[in-house]
């Protein structure tokens, strides 16, 4: 074989040019892919970057995020997570090795775990249970406090150190329940239905840390969300890191960005209180000395205005002897005048004593009872002879004693027409006579026609 002649047949790739050329392959061919697998060997240098391996049971692929991406992410990388990323593949020249690009990394099951969420949070939202107006204050300084979280981990005791250091000797009750796992849910909604029934707590802080939002799933369910709207008891969710948002945190009456900031927000401060309280006496004091300095100033400047109280009395008796002496002679006067008003009316009166009006009017009623018995007799008299006349000619003229004349009348059956005129009668017509007493039915067998 002539090795000679092959070479000079076909071309040569230098190291370089034959890793250029896989490079264009791999990147054009796959610009974007999908790629699920388990994190391993994460390296986070002071870049900011993050360098890992993605690998499953038969092949591994090295990977990386830069920075920039890494602000979106709403969860920590670590070993051993299961991953789904969107990236592009990229073959760095200098090694000879492949790996991928990054844009878009989720937490296994996270796609539906986050479409669940956003499809909860729009119902919620639609049905107003995010309002302002439905939540409660938190109360300034409340008797007790109940937290319902894990009784394990660093949440609790960063909150209890928290709240001791703040306002020393505040009453606190641990609800303990599972923050994460299949009963999470049920447990937390439990426990705000119970401490509403008991109504012994002023406040409810519901905490725990952060996590992926699969961790989180107890926070963004239905029934702890409706399980918080229904709280009468104000009720603080402080539910993972500052950048986790969870349903729970939108249907509390306060969102705090971490558990150490809900117990911040939960209590005031005892000594600022206290300090607060002795500025406020002292201040309190000073203008309450002030005032009564001021009103002592006026007292006296009263007291020098002030008559000599035995004079104001001399001159009241004065008044009262005047008032006595003209009420007397009014008195006087008016009693005159009704004495005088009296025999006025007393002599007019028997100018017209009443018993001669009576004998007087007695008399004249006689006169009109006399007049009217005459009137009436006339009238009815009068009457008499009119219906005697009125009832003579009714009497002529009632049929019944034409009938019993010899006179008949003459209708047709059955449409009782009275008949006038034999021309309205047909030969063998059926008719009916009305006699004085009784009536007769008979047929027309002939007739005579007047002209």
């Amino acid at each position: 074989m002539n090795i000679n002649a092959n070479k000079s047949s076909k071309k040569i790739y230098t190291v370089s040019e034959l890793t250029a050329e896989i490079k264009v392959i791999i990147e054009e061919s796959l610009p974007f892919v999908w790629v699920f697998g388990e994190i391993s060997n994460l390296k986070t240098p002071s870049s900011g970057h993050f360098y890992f391996t993605l690998k499953d049971k038969n092949a591994q692929i090295k990977a990386v995020i830069f920075r920039g991406q890494t602000r979106n992410l709403k969860f920590r990388l670590k070993d051993g997570m299961a991953i789904t990323g969107l990236g592009r593949l990229n073959l760095y020249e200098p090694h000879g090795t492949y790996q991928v690009i990054f844009e878009y990394i989720e937490p296994k099951g996270t796609g539906a775990l986050q479409a669940a969420y956003e499809q909860l949070k729009a119902k919620l939202f639609n049905e107003g249970l995010f309002k302002q107006n439905h939540k409660r204050p938190i109360p300034f300084l409340p008797a007790k406090i109940s937290m319902i979280t894990s009784p394990t981990g660093s949440v609790i005791h960063d909150m209890l150190n928290i709240i001791d250091r703040r306002f020393p000797n505040m009453a606190v009750e641990i609800w303990p329940v599972k923050v994460q796992g299949q009963d999470a849910k049920a447990q937390i909604a439990s426990a705000l239905q119970t401490l509403n029934e008991r109504t012994d707590t002023d406040l409810i802080i519901i905490a725990r840390g952060g996590g992926s939002l699969e961790d989180l799933q107890a926070f963004n369910s239905e029934t702890v969300a409706r399980a918080v709207f229904k709280s009468q008891i104000p009720v603080i969710s402080a539910v993972g890191h500052e950048t986790d948002f969870t349903i729970c945190d939108f249907v509390s009456d306060l969102r705090a960005p971490t558990p150490s900031t809900a117990a911040e927000l939960a209590v005031p401060i005892k000594n600022e209180l206290h300090l607060r309280c002795r500025e406020l006496s002292i201040a309190l004091s000073t203008k309450m000395q002030l005032r009564i300095n001021r009103l002592r100033v006026q007292l006296d400047n009263s007291v020098d205005r002030l008559r000599d109280p035995v004079r104001n009395i001399q001159d009241l008796r004065l008044k009262t002897d005047d008032y006595t002496m003209r009420l007397g002679r009014s008195f006087i006067r008016s009693i005159q005048r009704y004495q005088e008003r009296l025999a006025w009316r007393t002599e007019k009166l028997g100018l017209n004593n009443p018993l001669g009006l009576i004998e007087k009017h007695v008399k004249k009623l006689e006169q009109i009872r006399i007049s009217a018995s005459s009137y009436i007799k006339k009238d009815l008299s009068y009457k008499k002879s009119i219906l005697g006349e009125m009832s003579a000619r009714l009497h002529a003229l009632n049929p019944i004693e034409i009938l019993s004349r010899g006179y008949s009348i003459t209708r047709t059956i059955p449409d009782t027409c009275v008949i006038t005129d034999s021309n309205n009668v047909s030969m063998g017509q059926e008719l009916e006579i009305i006699l004085a007493k009784g009536s007769l039915r008979v047929v027309v067998k002939g007739k005579t026609i007047n002209g």
